[in-house]
C-alpha cells in the first residue's frame, strides 16, 4: 500500500534549511556477510536507515544536527520596560586598619612569605576606585534532534500510527530561570525497527582476536605442536592452535550493538536544553589591579532588573557601562532569538571596592592592591620572601 506523507504544521521545508544542518553522508553498500575482523565495519548507521519523518528531514544520526530555531510567537512579545533607577553609586572607602588585616591574613596564606611587611610595614597612601561590573544574563531553550536507536526486543513501534509532533509542540519540563539543565526526550511516532548495520541482521559478528577462525597458534609451542624435540605439546594436544577465549572456539560473539538480537529499534530523540548565556563587562579602571583578578570576586550588588526582555540600563554615571548594557542587550536578543527561544533576561551592576595601598618598607615604597567584598589582596613586589625547597 502507497503511505501517504503527512504534512507537518511548519511546513515543507521546516528543518531542512537550518543552516546548523550538516548533510547525512551516503549510503554504505550492503555486504553479503557480516564485516570481517579488521575490515572497514560500519560504525555508524547509514542514512538510507532512517524513515523521512515530516518536520524532522534534517535530523541526522550521532547528533550534529543543529538547533531547531522555535517558530513565531502566537502572541504578542512583552515590551521591556526600563529598570529602577538607582541612586546611591557611592563605593564606601576601607580603613587603614582592614586594609592592613587583609595584607597580613595574604602574607599569612603564602608560605615563602614573611609577615613582617604586612604587620610593620607604615601605610603612606589609600586610595579608592570605582570599579563596575555589569552583568548580563539570558536564559535560553533550545532544541535540537538525532537519531538513536536501542537492540528490539518487541517494544512497541508507533512510527506513521499519526503525525509526530513538531520539535516545538512537545512538552518540556523547564527548570527555574537560570538554572541550567538538559532533557532528553523520545519524540512519538517516529519508532520503526530495522536490521542491524553492524551484524547485517546476523546477530553475530567474527571475533577480533582469532579473526573468526575460533581459534589461535599455540604460545608454548608456536604452532609446531611439538616441544623439547619430538614431545607433543601438552598444550595444545599436538594440535598447534589453542581454541580462542575471547569467543570459546566459536569464531564470532554476539553483535554488541544489536546484543545478538539481529534488529534494532530506531527513533529520534530530542534534546531540550536551558542555558543560561552569561557575559560581563568590567569598566577598566586606572589603579593597575588586572582586570582578571575581579572575575574572582564579588561587588555590591548596586541595580538588578529581570524581565523577559530587559531594557539597556539608563541614568548610570558612567557612559561607558550604559554603551555595554546597550550593546549586549542589543548583542543578545539579535544571536539567540536566531536558534532558541529566549525565557528570561536579568542584569545587574556591581560595584566592586578596590583600594590601591601604599606603603614604605625599610627605606623602600611598594603597592598593594585590596578588592572585593572578600578583602582579596594582590601584589607583584613583595619585598620579604624567600625561596622553599622540598628535599
Amino acid at each position: 500500500m502507497e503511505r501517504t506523507p503527512i504534512v507537518s504544521d511548519y511546513g515543507f521545508n521546516y528543518g531542512a534549511a537550518n543552516p546548523g544542518y550538516v548533510p547525512s553522508a551516503a549510503a554504505v553498500p550492503a555486504m553479503a556477510t557480516a564485516p570481517a575482523a579488521g575490515t572497514n565495519a560500519p560504525s555508524a548507521p547509514p542514512a538510507s536507515m532512517f524513515e523521512n519523518v515530516p518536520g524532522y528531514e534534517g535530523t541526522v544520526a550521532g547528533g550534529g544536527g543543529g538547533y531547531l530555531p522555535p517558530p513565531m510567537p502566537t502572541v504578542p512579545v512583552p515590551v521591556p520596560e526600563p529598570g529602577p533607577n538607582q541612586p546611591n553609586w557611592h563605593i564606601p572607602s576601607i580603613t587603614e586598619d582592614a586594609a592592613r588585616e587583609a595584607f597580613v591574613s595574604y602574607a599569612s596564606s603564602k608560605c615563602c612569605y614573611s609577615t613582617a611587611p604586612a604587620k610593620d610595614g607604615v601605610i603612606t597612601g589609600m586610595e579608592p576606585f570605582n570599579t563596575y561590573r555589569y552583568r548580563l544574563e539570558t536564559f535560553t531553550e533550545s532544541r535540537s534532534t538525532e537519531w538513536s536507536q536501542e537492540p528490539y526486543t518487541n517494544q512497541p513501534v508507533d512510527g506513521f500510527i499519526q503525525r509526530a509532533p513538531g520539535p516545538w509542540e512537545i512538552a518540556a519540563q523547564a527548570p527555574a530561570f537560570f538554572q541550567e539543565s538538559t532533557q532528553i526526550i523520545r519524540v512519538p511516532y517516529t519508532s520503526s525497527v530495522k536490521p542491524c548495520h553492524i551484524c547485517l541482521g546476523m546477530r553475530k559478528t567474527p571475533c577480533k582476536e582469532c579473526a573468526g577462525c575460533g581459534s589461535k597458534v599455540c604460545w608454548v609451542c608456536n604452532g609446531s605442536g611439538v616441544r623439547h624435540g619430538n614431545d607433543r605439546c601438552m598444550h595444545c594436544s599436538g594440535r598447534g592452535r589453542e581454541n580462542c577465549t575471547w569467543c570459546s572456539g566459536h569464531g564470532s560473539k554476539d553483535c554488541q550493538t544489536c546484543r545478538g538480537k539481529g534488529q534494532l529499534l530506531v527513533f529520534i530523540n530530542l534534546k531540550v536544553q536551558w542555558t543560561n548565556n552569561k557575559e560581563d563587562f568590567v569598566m577598566e579602571q586606572s589603579s593597575g589591579l588586572r582586570v582578571e583578578n575581579l572575575s574572582k570576586v564579588s561587588g555590591r550588588e548596586m541595580f538588578k532588573d529581570s524581565q523577559y526582555m530587559v531594557y539597556p540600563v539608563m541614568g548610570f554615571p558612567d557612559h561607558a557601562v550604559a554603551q555595554a548594557s546597550e550593546r549586549l542587550v542589543r548583542e543578545h536578543q539579535s544571536k539567540f532569538l536566531q536558534t532558541a527561544r529566549i525565557l528570561q533576561q536579568r542584569h545587574t551592576i556591581e560595584l566592586i571596592p578596590v583600594t590601591r595601598v601604599t606603603y614604605s618598607w625599610k627605606g623602600k615604597s611598594h603597592v598593594y592592591f585590596v578588592f572585593g567584598n572578600e578583602m582579596s589582596v594582590n601584589t607583584d613586589d613583595y619585598p620579604a620572601t624567600c625561596c622553599c625547597s622540598v628535599m
